[in-house]
């Protein structure tokens, strides 16, 4: 995480353009084309496209391969729950036969619905309105077999041991009402999944590579046999004998474009294709393409015991993003009557600090910039702090921030939707700077920092369970009174935020669905 930028880094337009005012979703592919090079970038001619209702929008069906469906062994609950947390079983011990199945369940299987939530089901991590469009391929190294979390089952013709996961995200899972921010949604999402399976690998003892996207990333997808490529993300690679990477570009497969009728889709695809042609010497990530690298740790080394949750299993129950009674929208935070311990937000640092297990990541995790607006925790004054090296240090003493973070939040309190954040004893922000981005890294950087903020946010989702707490990842701040808010400066752009609140009780119901 990076230490604020010299003066001559800072060539920001004074004004960047916002096709909706001040919202920061709409401002993104502004942002992007400034990143570029563009001092005066114009909203793209789709914005005031008519889109339908999201609430309107069908998910497709999951792109089910032919073939058998092989049942996941059931027992990963009972292993989890004799995993004690925070402690992590010592690497280099012999895996058990089923370990990658249980570190699938891990990852991605459902773990509860809640009747009284409008969006369901629930898994180990978090995911816009419950869609999760990042699937996980598993490979032998002659077919492939697509996970399906509910089924719990592998479905595909392969029967050879896997050897690989391929993970891409698919775009047309999310309303086309989101325009430009379905890449970014997968992006973020491809991060937090990234860091749950790799604490499910951990958990489990199986080692493994990662590989970035690279150009041949469509022919991947055809492989795994996904039918129009361009509604998916270029997949990351996880490799769990020796690594190999995805090669270079072998075949002349020319992908087909995304069809008219969605413009924003097609600029979507057009820059998330970029992020895999890295260009030779860009900043940190001098490899063209980009080389496997051993998957690290995604558990801090040093952490309190919880009171909340005494079993790794315990955990990941816990976790949640704020629950409201009755069908209800938004999140609610209790007012902490007396203050939270200082381990609050120790915790919480500890698990922000953890860099994601890529070089190419985890440089780009060293330019994102991370704030905290801290109120009621023992041991830190109320107001706005810059993380640097898992500490927080005091930028202004400020007990105000919280309600004036409430009173830009695009989702306030109403008679249908809570909105709990002036109460809140921790926000976080995540920010970059576009033009260093692309400066550093090239194309590939945007998606980089994205997958990194993801990494980050969902190890401040564990956090927060360890805490008894909610963590609740938005991006519906208004980025300009909010950059005010927090002292960023005029090129920064907001990344992904995450509200850390005191959850209510409902009194609703909550099933379990573990297995």
């Amino acid at each position: 995480m990076t230490a604020p930028a010299e003066p001559w880094t800072r060539r920001a337009p004074v004004d960047l353009p916002g096709p909706e005012g001040d919202n920061s979703i709409a401002r993104e592919p502004l942002w992007y084309a400034y990143g570029t090079g563009d001092d005066a970038p114009e909203p793209p001619p789709w914005t005031w496209a008519a889109t339908p209702s999201p609430d309107s929008h069908v998910p497709p069906p999951p792109p089910r391969p032919a073939g058998p469906a092989t049942v996941l062994p059931p027992g990963t609950t009972a292993r989890l729950s004799a995993l004690p947390y925070p402690h992590v079983p010592a690497p280099g011990g012999p895996a058990s036969a089923d370990a990658l199945a249980h570190a699938l369940t891990t990852t991605f299987a459902p773990l509860r619905r809640e009747p009284e939530n409008p969006y369901n089901e629930h898994r180990p991590y978090a995911s816009p309105r419950c869609l999760f469009p990042v699937h996980a391929f598993v490979g032998d190294g002659g077919a492939w077999r697509l996970l399906e979390p509910t089924r719990h089952t592998l479905t595909g013709p392969g029967t050879g041991t896997p050897t690989r996961i391929a993970l891409t995200g698919r775009y047309t899972a999310i309303p086309s009402a989101y325009q430009w921010f379905r890449g970014s949604l997968v992006a973020i999402e491809t991060g937090m999944v990234l860091r749950a399976l790799s604490l499910g690998l951990e958990l489990f003892g199986t080692p493994a590579s990662l590989t970035p996207p690279t150009a041949d990333g469509p022919e991947l997808l055809r492989e795994l046999g996904v039918e129009q490529t361009w509604e998916w993300s270029l997949p990351w690679l996880v490799e769990l004998d020796e690594p190999h990477g995805t090669g270079h570009v072998t075949t002349s497969f020319k992908e087909t474009p995304v069809p008219d009728g969605d413009p924003s889709l097609t600029d979507v695809v057009r820059i998330d294709r970029a992020q895999g042609r890295v260009p030779r010497g860009a900043g940190n990530c001098a490899t063209s393409p980009p080389q496997p690298s051993p998957v690290t740790t995604a558990v801090p080394p040093t952490l309190p015991n919880s009171p909340h949750t005494p079993t790794w299993s315990d955990l990941l129950w816990h976790r949640h993003s704020g629950r409201m009674p009755r069908a209800l929208h938004g999140m609610d935070s209790a007012k902490c009557l007396t203050s939270l311990p200082t381990r609050t937000l120790t915790t919480a640092l500890a698990w922000l600090g953890v860099p994601p297990p890529h070089p190419m990541l985890a440089a780009a995790f060293d330019a994102v910039t991370v704030t905290a607006v801290v109120q009621h925790i023992d041991g830190h004054t109320p107001g706005i702090h810059r993380v640097h090296d898992g500490t927080a240090h005091l930028l202004r003493q400020d007990p105000t921030a919280p309600a004036g973070l409430e009173a830009n939040y695009g989702y306030g309190l109403t008679p249908v939707n809570g909105c709990g954040i002036a109460n809140a004893p921790l926000t976080v922000f995540f920010s970059v700077r576009p033009r260093e981005l692309f400066a550093r890294f090239g194309p590939a950087g945007w998606s980089a920092a994205q997958h990194a903020c993801g990494w980050a946010v969902h190890g401040l989702c564990l956090a927060a369970a360890a805490e008894g707490l909610f963590a609740r990842p938005v991006r519906a701040f208004k980025e300009i009174q909010t950059k005010e808010v927090i002292g960023l400066g005029e090129d920064e752009t907001i990344v992904l935020s995450a509200v850390v609140g005191v959850p209510r009780e409902t009194g609703g119901a909550v099933l379990d669905l573990r297995t």
